[in-house]
């Protein structure tokens, strides 16, 4: 049996597809029962839309030990995709509270329970930085400066599940870079398929790893289907600079690409803005002076270390924004 946290959300909801198409019996927690519905859209959408009945959906939270002990039991695999992606420091408990406490639950309900393998998904942002041009591995070394409390949160959650690899559970990780996908436009990096159709004049400096959904899920399950165990791997399918990323948006999406970058003082004007606006409003942060800061840098990763140690192949990754780019025009996926 096989239990997937964070099921209604955009690597949740694309797992939940893959796993139901094999003969594995599969278990989703969720708190809202409303987010259920954009996972259900997807499946009506796609090729096997009866397979979402093959789903045990139940109520539980990260934070319900009691709760969360019955759903783990005769649970064999665990995906735990669920997690909180916020760069608001208001936020700051709120992320540690689900990000690291909900980890060690489930790490401690998995040994607890006698499960034989979790796959827990981390972040790009739990990798250390390099200096100069050099590519990020998963040996890296964690950052000394200032890092968002999202990404210290991710990294924390790495040590809890590492400390469960200590006392004898078999686990694997993967850090995405920027996960691209088809639906959930109003959330996540998703958002960047509407932002893009707006014809901004300007875009971000630097850069990072961008990855598609289907690799990130593609991955996953070959590694917990495999005898690796108590191993990290970085997923990038591609590393771009903010520029190529919008130019690449802006191509699939037929819209003007920005030709502007936005230089450190407007981004250090913005932030401060951001910073008013949601005082005197008592509105999430957009952007924040650490995320100001790490525009400056183009940080790039190394796949190599999946490639080498499976026969794993990443799909190509400008064709697959292309096809996003015509199912956002196209609204073929509005329901979700």
């Amino acid at each position: 049996m096989i239990l997937v946290t964070g099921g209604t959300g955009l690597v949740g909801t694309y797992l939940l597809q893959r796993l139901t198409q094999t003969e594995a019996a599969v278990i989703a927690i969720y708190r809202n029962e409303k987010s259920i519905a954009k996972t259900k859209s997807f499946f009506d959408a796609g090729a096997h839309p009866t397979n979402f009945n093959k789903i045990t959906w139940l109520p539980a939270s990260l934070e319900d030990i009691p709760a969360l002990n019955d759903t783990f039991k005769n649970v064999t695999q665990v995906y735990h995709c669920a997690g909180l992606i916020s760069f608001d420091p208001k936020d700051a408990k709120a992320l540690h509270r689900v990000n690291v406490e909900g980890t060690a639950n489930v790490v401690n309900l998995c040994l607890a329970n006698n499960v034989k393998k979790l796959c827990f998904v981390s972040s790009i942002a739990a990798i250390g930085r390099t200096i100069g041009h050099a590519a990020a591995n998963e040996q890296t070394d964690w950052p000394e400066q200032a890092v968002p409390e999202y990404a210290l949160t991710k990294y924390l959650a790495e040590l809890e599940v590492w400390r469960g690899s200590q006392e004898g559970l078999d686990v694997v990780i993967v850090n995405p870079g920027v996960i691209l996908g088809c639906g959930f436009w109003d959330n996540g990096s998703s958002k960047m398929f509407a932002f893009s159709a707006r014809e901004p004049r300007y875009y971000l400096p630097g850069g990072t790893g961008f990855v598609t959904v289907n690799d990130v899920v593609n991955s996953m399950t070959l590694l917990m289907d495999s005898p690796i165990t108590n191993e990290s791997y970085i997923l990038v399918s591609k590393n771009l600079s903010y520029q190529e990323m919008s130019a690449l948006l802006a191509k699939g999406l037929q819209k003007k690409a920005p030709t502007k970058p936005f230089k450190q003082w407007m981004l250090a004007v913005l932030w401060r803005l951001d910073w008013i606006r949601a005082t005197i409003f008592g509105q999430p942060r957009i952007l924040s002076r650490i995320m100001a800061n790490g525009f400056k840098y183009t940080q790039t990763y190394d796949n190599s270390k999946l490639v080498k140690n499976t026969d794993f192949t990443y799909e190509e990754f400008e064709a697959y924004v292309l096809e996003c780019c015509n199912a956002f025009k196209n609204k073929t996926t509005s329901s979700f």
